[in-house]
């Protein structure tokens, strides 16, 4: 099974390098661009097929070592 845990900010949380890729993508002439938050991405693929186990190993996972969880929100896929 495959799943992906997405990490962010939090709003309200100050994005230095967010705010710098949203500086160089100005200067790269790409108008429009109004804010960008940076993030991560965690592509995981996990034995079995039991998807509550599988999710709640991964919430487990994100809580204690993927994400900052006072500053950071996560969110967990399943991805098949």
């Amino acid at each position: 099974m495959k799943a992906r845990v997405t990490v962010t900010l939090k709003s309200g949380i100050l994005d230095p390098q967010g705010k710098a890729i949203e500086g160089a993508l100005k200067s790269l002439g790409m108008g429009g661009v109004a804010s960008v938050r940076q993030g991560k991405v965690f592509d995981i693929e996990i034995e079995g097929s039991d998807r509550a186990g599988a999710e709640l190993a991964l919430k487990n996972a994100a809580e204690k070592l993927l994400a900052n969880t006072v500053i950071e929100n996560y969110r967990i896929d399943l991805l098949g």
